[in-house]
């Protein structure tokens, strides 16, 4: 079956998450932060994500930008970096994250080629609406999906079905295009055709699912997509 829909995780994939510390730190009197920013970008990242598996795994739901701010405030403790006013700078730069390069010309030639195209991301709805906007991308996108339509993390297979039901199309159809791993490969087990987007050149995780094809970025989508 032909692919006819590509879905796109946000955070890490689209938008890069390690803008917000990138661009504080070059900011004027961020001598502290400069240092250590990318430290703090790989430490929000991660617990971020821990954050998002716990509260999945016990129920204690909470949205992703809640998820965030505790991540956040978890890194800065630990780099003794604790400030409110960095804190709130970093909380509105992540609001507003640089997508990736690549980014814009990926979803222009999937439209293009009448491949629809649409996110799916934990992140909350007004996290995802203020990223679009920031990033210009929202004409190319047809559904902006978060989980908080159903009220927990991925990998839940309650959020993968948000596609189907939102979206009309079967599981054969999307191509799933996530950069975080164990995303690729649950949505791989879950029945859709993947693309890990390996931007750390890490191994693949040993989970329920292999993606179908690993890239370094966006770049091949279109091809793999049969848009190019």
């Amino acid at each position: 079956m032909a692919i006819t829909t590509c879905v796109f995780d946000a955070y890490g994939t689209l938008f890069d998450v390690s803008a917000a510390a990138r661009h504080a730190a070059a900011e004027p009197g961020r001598e502290a932060l400069a240092e250590h920013w990318a430290q703090l970008a790989e430490i929000w990242r991660a617990k971020q994500l821990e954050y998002t598996w716990l509260r999945a795994i016990t129920g204690a739901h909470t949205d992703f930008w809640q998820v965030t701010q505790d991540g956040l405030d978890w890194a800065l403790e630990a780099l003794a970096l604790s400030d409110p006013a960095l804190r709130d700078r970093l909380l509105a730069l992540y609001r507003e994250l640089s997508a990736y390069p690549e980014v814009p010309g990926v979803l222009s030639a999937l439209k293009s080629a009448g491949i629809r195209n649409a996110i799916l991301s934990n992140g909350a709805p007004g996290m995802l609406d203020a990223a679009v906007s920031s990033a210009g991308i929202g004409d190319a996108l047809e559904a902006v999906l978060s989980v908080e339509a159903v009220g927990v993390f991925k990998p839940d297979p309650r959020v993968y079905d948000l596609v189907g039901a939102r979206l009309g199309v079967a599981r054969e159809e999307v191509l799933f295009v996530s950069s975080n791993g164990w995303d690729a490969c649950a949505a791989a087990a879950y029945g859709f055709r993947t693309a890990w987007a390996n931007r750390g050149g890490t191994p693949v995780d040993r989970l329920m699912g292999r993606p179908d094809h690993v890239i370094t970025d966006l770049r091949g989508i279109p091809a793999i997509a049969g848009a190019a």
